[in-house]
């Protein structure tokens, strides 16, 4: 009796580890971190091609993975430039941001760096131009 009891117990643990770590499908867009008013969220490939036109979209890849391709009226803001910060600070801070690097490593640092500078909302593409590129859309050249 005890065994049953114990093996029961194990598998209600179990399914509750496994719908808590279930992804929701029905939004493609999730917050990564909220403070106030200030929200960084993350943008499926598919939301941000939706998006595209006149957004502030920038690539802070180097001019070097820029010029191999990229994303349609993005613009080159180079992470690793000495300049970066004040290259950022340039850019409207009440206007929604839009970045993108090569898988989603840099533009989350970058996204908390944004966040200290005072702008108030931030989408990272999700999985950079990597997963961009998987999901077979447009990049130029």
């Amino acid at each position: 009796m005890k065994s049953i009891i114990t093996k029961i117990a194990f598998l209600i643990i179990l399914s509750i580890g496994f719908i808590s770590c279930a992804q929701n499908t029905k939004s493609e867009t999730n917050t990564i971190e909220t403070k106030g008013d200030i929200v960084v969220s993350l943008i499926s490939p598919n939301d941000l091609n939706a998006k595209l036109g006149d957004i502030q979209l920038i690539d802070i890849r180097t001019p070097k993975e820029y010029a191999e391709g990229h994303l349609a009226n993005s613009v080159n803001i180079n992470f690793y430039d000495a300049t970066f910060a004040d290259d950022m600070n340039k850019l409207d801070k009440d206007k929604v941001l839009y970045i993108y690097c090569r898988s989603g490593g840099r533009s989350g640092k970058a996204s908390k760096q944004l966040e200290k500078m005072g702008f108030t909302r931030v989408y990272d593409l999700q999985g950079g131009i990597i997963n961009w590129n998987k999901n077979s859309l447009e990049i130029v050249k």
